[in-house]
C-alpha cells in the first residue's frame, strides 16, 4: 500500500487519535472540509488524494486542538446554523443545532397569530452570534428585527455576521429587556435562548473552558432569566404579542408558571424537539 498521505489516510489517523482523546471522531472530518473548503461529498470522492505536507501538519495541528478541548468551530472561525454560516469566537455561544427549532416554531407560531407580518417588530433578546435575529430577518425580509445584548464584544461578532449575510438588523446593548424599555420601543415578538444551565451542572471542558459562562449558566436552578424576563416583558410586549424561548429539558412546566403569573390570561405551551426534550416555551397574549 502506498505511504502517501491521502485524504484517507488523514481522516483515518484523525479518527482513531480523537477516540483515544475522548472526542468525536467525525471531528476530523469537519477539520478537513473546511482547510480543504471541500463538500462532504467531494471529500469522500477524492480519498485517494494525497495532501501535501503543509496541508497534513496543519490539519495534524488543528486535530490536536481539538483533542486538548479547543471547539472545531472556534479552529475553523464558523459554525453553520439553518444552512449559512455564522462566525463564531470565545465571546459568543456557539449555535446549536436545537435552536433552529426554535426558528422553525417562531415562523410557525407568527405567521397563524398575525393577519399581516410586514412590519411586525421582533426582538431576539440576548443575541450573541446573532444567529436568531438574523436568521428570522433573512427567511422573512418583512420583519422589523431588533437584537439586543449585554457583551459589547457579542455584538460585535453579531454586526459582522449581519453585514457579511446581509441581514438587515437593528443592534441594542444593555441588560435584556431594558434596551427596549429605555427607548419607549413596544414589541410584537420577542425571542430569546437565555442561559438556563443550572450553575452547578456539569459540563463537557470543550463547553466550559471556550464559551462564555454569561451565556451558559442562569443561576442555581436556571431559571433567573426567565424570572426576569416575567417581570419585564409586560414593559415591552404590544397587546397582541408572542413570545418565545427556548428552554432546558425539564424546565418547561417552571418556565410556564414564571409567565402566567405575568400573563394570566395568555396562552401558554412546552414545546418539545425531535429528541422528545422539552426545548421551547411559546406564549401568546
Amino acid at each position: 500500500m502506498s505511504n502517501e498521505r491521502t485524504i484517507f489516510k488523514a481522516l483515518s489517523w484523525a479518527s482513531s487519535f480523537l477516540i483515544e482523546n475522548g472526542r468525536d471522531a467525525n471531528a476530523g472530518e469537519i477539520l478537513l472540509r473546511a482547510q480543504l473548503n471541500m463538500s462532504r461529498s467531494k471529500l469522500f470522492a477524492e480519498q485517494r488524494t494525497p495532501l501535501a505536507d503543509q496541508e497534513w501538519y496543519r490539519f495534524e495541528e488543528s486535530v490536536k486542538e481539538h483533542a486538548a478541548g479547543k471547539p472545531v468551530q472556534h479552529i475553523i472561525g464558523y459554525e453553520e446554523f439553518y444552512g449559512r454560516k455564522f462566525f463564531v469566537n470565545e465571546d459568543v455561544l456557539i449555535p446549536r443545532p436545537e435552536t433552529e427549532e426554535l426558528i422553525e416554531a417562531t415562523l410557525k407560531k407568527l405567521g397563524a397569530a398575525f393577519k399581516s407580518v410586514s412590519g411586525l417588530k421582533v426582538a431576539d433578546i440576548g443575541t450573541g452570534s446573532g444567529a436568531i435575529a438574523i436568521t428570522l430577518k433573512l427567511e422573512l425580509p418583512v420583519l422589523d428585527v431588533f437584537a439586543s445584548d449585554l457583551s459589547e464584544k457579542a455584538l460585535q461578532t453579531a454586526k459582522k455576521n449581519a453585514e457579511c449575510l446581509n441581514a438587515e438588523v437593528q443592534f441594542l446593548q444593555g441588560d435584556l429587556l431594558q434596551p427596549f424599555i429605555d427607548n419607549g420601543l413596544k414589541l410584537d415578538i420577542v425571542v430569546s435562548n437565555p442561559p438556563y444551565i443550572p450553575i452547578h451542572d456539569e459540563l463537557s471542558d470543550v463547553v466550559s473552558e471556550h464559551e462564555p459562562h454569561s451565556a451558559l449558566f442562569g443561576g442555581k436552578d436556571g431559571l433567573d432569566f426567565y424570572r426576569r424576563f416575567a417581570s419585564e416583558l409586560p414593559g415591552v410586549l404590544k397587546e397582541q404579542a408572542l413570545v418565545l424561548f427556548e428552554i432546558g429539558d425539564g424546565q418547561g412546566e417552571d418556565v410556564k408558571r414564571l409567565l402566567a403569573k405575568s400573563f394570566s390570561a395568555a396562552e401558554i405551551d412546552v414545546v418539545r424537539d425531535i429528541n422528545g426534550k422539552e426545548r421551547i416555551v411559546t406564549m401568546a397574549i
